[in-house]
């Protein structure tokens, strides 16, 4: 009676839920939810994003007419300064003044050209205080200015082919940070899930370990067991207690680098839940890839460093030599009163060009393009070896992926089938048929294969995460991840 009254308690033992568990239960969903929102990793993703956003608006800006007003409201001057006379002999004059100037502007990048063209209208006031005080003013009604590089570099064509290219690289790495952190969510969540199971072995097999030596006590005053088995049963008992702390030490720790990933820091404790629902879905290599190529950073990445390097060849064969062009025609008017200043206009007109031609540089300029083109080429080559191991490493971690489900299912017959043996071989233990040995190492089977199965879980949502990070596609639905980008960048 009392050998069925024990295997009773073991069995009961081996079915018993892990003790001490909170009533609050996190599925792998919810915490991946949450930590996309409440995570510091995604606050800093969001910072990213948003910085890049602006970035963006900065340079759209900039394509955009500019209206500018500057101003001296005034510039008051007493002073002495030096004055050279028809006879080339200096003497030191008084001044004293008072001038206020105004100008509005209106200028607008030439696209094409990568020159600006400018309106201005301008006023200048001046009173002099000296000698006969009198008032003077200067107006310009109107001017029309071009400023123009005729051989450098068109900076504004460059940066319309680079920097909406940094911005789709921006958007794409900020929802890759969001699948980062999911990934960083299952590593977390799975740790704690271990930590618990490890806890729930650790558990079970103390309350087994002691009834077991309890058993052992009396078969040995019986007669029936050996002391050596007896002593064995003891060990095995300080080591399930030693197991017991230790484990627990480990699910503390787990569980608070959870909550705080989770800033879930007011929660006193959480129940993971082992996650039964998989997605049943194979992904195609080919398929994987074209997403990656259309969605991922890296791509929008290789090419903008390729136009960066493509733009630094034109910089240096642009400071070969500099010609600019810079002209003004519009009407000026200037008179004592302010009404007067806008009668009788004159012509004002200006056409300067400058220029800057290297006769004997020993070649230094021609040396900066061939620096440039060599970059250019180390770049090229180097995003052709990135881009290859890319559609390598991707490669592997598909096959991986459509492997694991297999290696899954394996796993968790296996961790069916040592439960089942272990649960036998204790009732045959207790019989007296199987040695203390066997038994131990169908416990030790039984442990291995349900940290196993635990394991190969998290390794299924780590591949199958890390694909979304890469392709930025939800396979299970067939749609991008967060359509709703626009929404989050609306909302900054």
């Amino acid at each position: 009676m009392k050998s069925k009254f024990y295997i009773f308690l073991l069995l009961l033992t081996a079915l018993w839920p892990m003790s001490l568990r909170s009533q609050r239960t996190l599925t792998l969903g919810e915490a991946i939810g949450r930590a996309r929102v409440n995570s510091l990793d995604a606050a800093v993703a969001l910072d990213e994003l948003r910085t890049a956003y602006w970035q963006h608006r900065s340079y759209r800006a900039s394509l955009l007419p500019e209206l500018t007003f500057r101003g001296t409201l005034p510039s008051y001057r007493k002073q002495y300064s030096t004055y050279m006379n028809d006879r080339g002999e200096y003497s030191f004059v008084a001044n004293h003044y008072m001038q206020l100037t105004g100008e509005f502007s209106v200028t607008q990048s030439i696209w094409p050209t990568g020159g600006t063209l400018g309106l201005t209208t301008s006023l200048d006031f001046l009173r002099q205080f000296s000698g006969d005080p009198y008032n003077r003013f200067m107006s310009i009604p109107v001017a029309l200015t071009l400023t123009q590089p005729i051989f450098g570099v068109n900076n504004v064509k460059w940066n319309r082919r680079i920097e909406p290219t940094r911005y789709l690289e921006a958007q794409a790495a900020f929802l890759s940070a969001t699948e980062d952190v999911a990934i960083a969510t299952i590593s977390n969540y799975f740790s704690l899930l271990m930590a618990r199971e490890n806890l729930a072995i650790a558990r079970q097999n103390l309350a087994n370990a002691e009834q077991l030596h309890t058993v052992a006590v009396e078969k040995r005053e019986m007669g029936q067991i050996s002391k050596n088995d007896l002593l064995q049963m003891e060990l095995n008992l300080l080591e399930a207690r030693s197991s017991l702390t230790d484990c627990e030490s480990t699910s503390r720790t787990s569980m608070f680098r959870l909550l705080t990933f989770l800033d879930m820091e007011d929660a006193s404790d959480i129940d993971p839940v082992v996650p039964d629902m998989l997605p049943a879905i194979e992904i195609p290599f080919d398929e994987a890839y074209s997403k990656a190529l259309e969605n991922n950073k890296f791509a929008h990445n290789l090419a903008r460093r390729q136009l960066e390097a493509d733009y630094e060849v034109a910089v240096a064969k642009g400071n070969q030599r500099a010609i600019n062009l810079f002209a003004q025609i519009g009407f000026t008017g200037s008179s004592h009163t302010f009404d007067a200043s806008y009668r009788a206009l004159k012509d004002n007109q200006l056409i300067e060009i400058g220029f800057e031609i290297p006769l004997l540089d020993w070649g230094k300029r021609r040396g900066q393009v061939k620096v440039a083109e060599s970059n250019r080429e180390v770049t090229t080559s180097r995003l052709r070896q990135e881009a290859q191991t890319f559609r390598q490493d991707l490669y592997v971690l598909v096959e991986r992926y459509n492997n694991q489900r297999r290696q899954l299912e394996i796993a968790a017959r296996a961790d069916t089938i040592s439960a089942r043996r272990y649960a036998t071989n204790v009732e045959t233990y207790l019989t007296g048929r199987i040695s203390t040995l066997d038994l131990n190492d169908s416990r030790t089977q039984k442990d291995e294969s349900r940290r196993a199965y635990i394991n190969e879980l998290y390794l299924f949502w780590l591949y199958y995460y890390q694909i979304r990070s890469l392709t930025l596609w939800d396979f299970a639905t067939s749609t991008p991840i967060d359509p709703d980008i626009d929404r989050i960048i609306n909302s900054i």
